[in-house]
């Protein structure tokens, strides 16, 4: 079933559990994505950024995830991730998104709060829910890159103000996760302490971006197959748990998948080399991408939370 934020996040946030958010830009990504939540039984949000909508085109993307969501026997979300504009946030509406972000947390202070406010006005006349974005996260999302020195973590008064001057539905904050693969250097830590804050002001769902695990085996595998991948410190299952308890309700994860695709196909091909189907090619990364799903789904608490 197609729903928006607010059908599974305030849910969430009850019961201290968070929802998962996959990135997809495929067929396959999208079908590993609910076979695991269907095979767990737990709520999913389906997101595509600016870049995936480039690649797979408005209409053909959003009608995939739409009819899949449809006939789908868990809660399905279709999100836009880190929209920069009024206009993204307004296309995606228009065909069929039942969630978008505007990602304005670049602006200053007061222009997000403007841009915020301009699309929470239009999507809400849709019945379509938004989640905003303030602080700044590090690493590289799309073509987006933040060094480790522009991040800002989140300021709790901040945050406070920002939700009652625009009326968003979620707010994505900044508390020391990083965007991409190749995350920085030194023992992953989220500010947990800045968090409690927040959630004691905040009283919408909050969101954890650039919360990849990005477990070594992924990593060992794509290598083992002739990748060059560097070796990355994604955050442990124990630090989102932590992050869950104390009030994330939404996380989002895209790195793992795309490790996981890389990793299947290059294993595949490798060791089966006579093979040129690429039904059996992809459907074996397919099948890996689902196995970290339900991976992350389980972390998350959200089996048989549908």
């Amino acid at each position: 079933m197609l729903v928006n934020l607010n059908k599974v996040l305030p849910k969430a946030r009850k019961g201290r559990y968070g929802v998962g958010h996959f990135n997809t830009s495929n067929f396959e990504i999208t079908q590993a994505i609910l076979g695991a939540a269907e095979s767990l039984n737990a709520p999913i949000i389906v997101a595509t950024s600016e870049k995936a909508i480039a690649y797979a085109g408005i209409e053909n993307i959003s009608q995939l995830v739409i009819t899949m969501a449809y006939k789908a026997k868990v809660p399905v979300v279709l999100h836009l991730d880190h929209g920069r504009t009024f206009d993204i946030a307004k296309t995606c509406i228009k065909h069929g998104y039942t969630s978008v972000m505007i990602d304005g947390s670049h602006l200053s202070f007061k222009e997000n709060v403007k841009i915020t406010r301009r699309v929470v006005r239009y999507a809400h006349k849709h019945g379509v829910t938004v989640e905003a974005e303030i602080g700044r996260l590090a690493g590289i999302e799309d073509d987006i890159q933040v060094t480790k020195g522009d991040a800002v973590y989140t300021d709790p008064e901040e945050a406070e103000r920002f939700v009652q001057q625009t009326g968003c539905d979620a707010l994505a904050i900044a508390i020391g996760t990083s965007h991409g693969a190749h995350k920085f250097k030194g023992k992953p830590k989220l500010r947990i302490d800045i968090l409690k804050k927040i959630a004691q002001e905040v009283k919408i769902p909050l969101v954890l971006h650039g919360a990849s695990g990005v477990k070594v085996k992924w990593i060992n595998l794509v290598n083992k197959f002739g990748g060059k991948l560097e070796q990355a410190r994604g955050v442990p299952d124990k630090l989102i748990k932590q992050a869950v308890k104390n009030g994330i309700s939404k996380i989002n994860t895209d790195t793992d998948l795309r490790i996981a695709f890389t990793a299947g196909v290059r294993e595949y091909l490798r060791t089966n080399p006579e093979v040129f189907d690429p039904r059996k090619i992809i459907g074996f990364a397919r099948a890996m991408m689902q196995k970290v799903v339900e991976d992350r789904i389980q972390t998350f608490g959200s089996k048989n939370k549908a």
